[in-house]
């Protein structure tokens, strides 16, 4: 089992090394396309031998599809290809429930089924752990005078991957972590209005960050399954930077790390992503 873990920045990276390096201490460092990975080899209580990459791609989509893309590519030409890319940082959290009612009719739907197929979403707090059951590009479309059009309506592309379920599951029980739609933006919320207006297009949103969707996209291309993992560092809304808590997400992103490592050993996917 070989996974690609991708990072924006090396403080994220870092966070995440130390807790996979509780079960793997010997860490070494490769260079690839645009970047260095770290490399461990934790060992899974079961199933085949485990290699984790590590790799701060940069901030943003762009950097991040590019980064992964890279890392992919390098692996694929040595033979040695990965079975899951997985997206890893901190980030903003919806710290207040999603509306009850659905969306109007003219709504672009770029949010997964009701909740009726799907676990409801829970709003996080300062320090949650947060699985993507839905990876979703949240601004990657135009301004209409009706309002935002995805991209998806203007005939193009894709605006949403979807981490294998039973994966996605396993995480979220093992580090009691909140599940939902994890939101990719190339700027981030500054505004109430503009979490609301998130939240009302996105009823399943837990948290937004800048990397998922990038990382989902370059996975997609190379058919390989993608995960996102972010620790709430701050409230999704207003940006007031004395109460962001980015020490106490980084602390939480090596905890869930140490705890996901393992699992990710006792896994393999079928083309639709089921546990083999």
């Amino acid at each position: 089992m070989r996974v690609l873990i991708v990072t924006a920045v090396p403080a994220e990276r870092d966070a995440v090394v130390r807790g996979i390096a509780a079960t793997a201490p010997e860490v070494a460092e490769l260079p690839v396309p645009g970047g260095v990975i770290h490399r461990l080899s934790p060992v899974p209580p079961t199933g085949r031998p485990l290699t984790v990459d590590v790799l701060a791609a940069g901030v943003g989509p762009a950097a991040a599809a590019a980064g992964t893309a890279a890392a992919l590519t390098a692996a694929a030409v040595a033979r040695t290809p990965y079975d899951l890319a997985v997206s890893a940082g901190i980030g903003g959290g919806f710290t207040t429930a999603p509306p009850t009612t659905a969306a109007p009719a003219t709504t672009p739907r770029t949010t997964a089924p009701p909740a009726t197929t799907r676990p409801g979403s829970a709003a996080t707090h300062l320090g949650s752990v947060v699985v993507a059951d839905a990876i979703v590009a949240a601004d990657l479309g135009a301004e209409t005078p009706d309002g935002f059009a995805a991209v998806t309506d203007l005939g193009f592309g894709t605006v949403e991957h979807l981490p294998p379920t039973p994966l996605v599951a396993a995480v979220a029980e093992a580090t009691d972590a909140v599940r939902g739609t994890v939101l990719t933006v190339s700027t981030v919320t500054g505004s109430a209005e503009r979490a609301a207006e998130l939240l009302r297009r996105h009823p399943h949103a837990v948290a937004e960050a800048m990397e998922g969707f990038g990382v989902a996209e370059a996975a997609a291309a190379q058919a390989v399954p993608a995960l996102e993992v972010r620790t709430v560092s701050n409230a999704v809304g207003p940006r007031d930077r004395a109460a962001w808590r980015i020490g106490e997400a980084m602390e939480a992103l090596t905890s869930a790390f140490a705890t996901i490592a393992p699992l990710l050993g006792t896994w393999t996917f079928d083309p639709e992503g089921t546990r083999q």
